[in-house]
């Protein structure tokens, strides 16, 4: 937040086929089910992304319910706080690093032990012929493995959602080490929504290297053109959903 004397500018870009988006840009909201907690909409259909990502501060000891919907999946990750998540009779311990992915129609709920701050994603589930719907996965990214990517150990991947044909999406988190990066420029149908934990780097996006740092999010439509590499003094960490494992419909 600047002065009144300050200049006011931002890094922010909103494109047809990617917007990159600063934290402070985003205003406040609400949920009818916890007024309390403070809600930014990072990404959503008014944008053109196919899938809803939130960023949740629930105050300690406020409940935040999610109401079951029939065709949507839900995914979460804790970025700080602790406390607790339950669907129906099964209760989880939150805490940071802590993330889960409930099957379309769940119902459930958050809870804050002290103020917890939340990342979430839902997208309409899509289901396959032979597939069946996946159940319920809750898990801790300090316990996932961190893999060289492209043989390359300055470049860690860590895939918090099975590789699995039953899973339609998947939530990745990659850390680049100062000076290393994705060695091209992709291009595919998948999309994404990204927000980045630690670090800077420039991103490039469709036609521009930008700058980057922790708490940007950035949305990727199918087909834009991208790639990164990581500056500055420590390594660099985002997380990043995308769709996976479907037919493309013509």
């Amino acid at each position: 937040m600047r002065t009144p004397e300050q200049l006011v500018h931002s890094r922010a870009r909103v494109r047809p086929r990617y917007a990159l988006m600063p934290l402070e840009g985003f205003p406040v909201s609400r949920l009818p089910g916890c007024p309390e907690a403070d809600v930014r909409v990072l990404a959503s259909p008014a944008i053109g992304a196919r899938f809803v990502q939130m960023l949740i501060d629930l105050p300690g000891g406020r409940i935040l319910p999610i109401a079951p919907q029939a065709d949507v999946e839900t995914f979460y990750f804790v970025l700080s706080g602790r406390g607790k998540s339950r669907e129906g009779d099964s209760t989880h311990s939150l805490e940071t690093g802590g993330f889960g992915l409930l099957p379309p129609g769940a119902a459930f709920q958050f809870t804050a032990g002290e103020s917890l701050r939340l990342l979430t994603l839902q997208k309409r589930y899509e289901p396959a012929r032979g597939i069946d719907v996946f159940k319920s996965i809750h898990g801790q990214e300090s316990k996932i493995e961190r893999k060289p990517w492209a043989d390359n150990p300055h470049s860690l991947l860590q895939t918090l959602i099975p590789d699995e044909m039953k899973f339609d999406l998947a939530v990745n988190i990659f850390a680049f080490d100062p000076g290393f990066g994705l060695p091209i420029v992709e291009t595919h149908v998948m999309e994404h929504g990204l927000l980045f934990l630690q670090g800077k780097g420039l991103y490039y996006l469709d036609d521009e290297w930008m700058e980057v740092e922790a708490n940007d999010f950035i949305w990727m439509g199918p087909f834009c053109p991208q790639s990164f590499y990581a500056t500055g003094p420590k390594a660099s960490r985002y997380i990043y959903y995308k769709n996976v494992n479907r037919e493309i419909l013509v």
